[in-house]
């Protein structure tokens, strides 16, 4: 079963854009400073449940 759509051109350059800038930041790295708070959390997880 196929799904027939008539897009305007522009509304392919506006899926093809937001796309494209979605898959960068799906490959970007998490930040250092965000890791940081992460570990901070865990541990304060880890002491609250003792």
């Amino acid at each position: 079963m196929t799904l027939k759509t008539n897009k305007s051109k522009l509304e392919e350059q506006i899926e093809e854009n937001l796309k494209r800038v979605y898959q960068e930041r799906v490959i970007e790295p998490v930040p250092d400073k965000f890791l940081d708070l992460i570990r901070q959390l865990k541990e304060q997880a880890t002491q609250d449940a003792k």
